[in-house]
């Protein structure tokens, strides 16, 4: 009869301590060590040498998942917070009854109170909900929104948040943010997307920026370039002649001092001119969100810049 169990010689050198013969087995299954010969049992327990780990996913595999999702500073509590579950049924998975039901709603009730009880976390689960808002209408990631929610923590440990506005606080930490991150995304950007004045959020970005210590990198016009020739369908030859355009600017320090988003226009409508694509300066215009006016007088530098560099190439 064959046993369904697996058994293995471990170790050819060890030797039974009743009968002195050399055929010691291990059961994998119960996990016990013994003799093949005389059936005398040295040990009963068996350690795994598999993954410490279990999986928890319905459908099985090896998911090596043991707990929930990781903490994370865009909510309130953290992620940290227990839940009492939305559906009214016990651990065996029966409805509950009536007068169950309304106890386990009042208990609901007062656990979300619990969670709440001073006014910086209603304060910050408004502000982090608004900030969730921001984050789809602006098609940000993780990361940006992660460093916005902490920057906003600081303000309010700071007290920086009495007596302004949550909205233009949570949109100046924003900002604030992709700025950190290198994220092209204007002040005008998050303006239009959480419907608050540009005059407010660039009014608490500056007490930010001021009061927090904020150390924030120079935004690159190379960047604004493809977010810019993608809404308005430029081609790829004339999008990498204005990355080239910029590139010479920024050598010869031409864009110092001077918007990134007014330069990006600017290159791609000299790209534009000198490669024949047909893109009118309002087209240009509103799709970087500035005026016509600003892509003139940049787009006049940039062709200068360059007329310079071919008499240079020349000479």
């Amino acid at each position: 009869m064959v046993l369904h169990l697996v058994l293995e010689i471990i170790n050819a050198d060890s030797t039974c301590g009743r009968c002195g013969k050399n055929s010691m087995l291990t059961d994998n299954v119960t996990g016990e060590r013994f003799c093949g010969k005389c059936g005398y049992v040295i040990t009963e327990t068996l350690q795994d040498s598999g993954p410490e780990w279990r999986s928890f996913s319905k459908e099985g595999g090896a998911d090596p998942t043991r707990t929930g999702a990781p903490t994370s500073l865009a909510m309130h509590d953290r992620g940290l917070a227990t839940i009492i579950s939305p559906m009214n049924k016990d651990s065996s998975g029966k409805p509950l009854t009536s007068t169950m039901k309304s106890t386990i709603e009042r208990l609901r009730t007062w656990d979300s109170r619990s969670k709440v009880n001073a006014s910086s976390d209603k304060n910050l689960r408004q502000a982090l909900s608004e900030l969730s808002t921001l984050k789809d209408k602006l098609s940000l990631s993780d990361a940006v929104i992660e460093k916005a929610s902490y920057i906003y923590r600081k303000a309010l440990e700071k007290g920086l948040v009495k007596g302004r506005s949550i909205s233009a606080l949570i949109a100046a930490s924003l900002y604030a943010a992709c700025r950190d991150t290198e994220t092209p995304r204007t002040l005008k950007d998050v303006s239009d997307a959480g419907n608050i004045k540009k005059k407010d959020i660039s009014r608490c970005y500056r007490i930010l920026h001021q009061e927090l210590e904020l150390k924030m990198p120079v935004v690159d016009p190379v960047q604004c370039v493809a977010r810019i020739a993608s809404s308005i369908g430029i081609t790829e030859k004339t999008k990498r002649y204005a990355v080239k355009v910029l590139k010479d600017a920024q050598a010869h320090e031409e864009s110092a001092g001077k918007d990134p988003m007014g330069l990006a226009a600017a290159a791609l409508y000299l790209s534009c001119v000198k490669n024949g694509e047909d893109k009118t300066q309002r087209d240009i215009a509103e799709a970087a969100n500035v005026t016509e006016v600003t892509i003139r007088n940049r787009y006049k530098g940039l062709r200068l810049d360059q007329n310079m560099d071919m008499l240079g190439g020349k000479s």
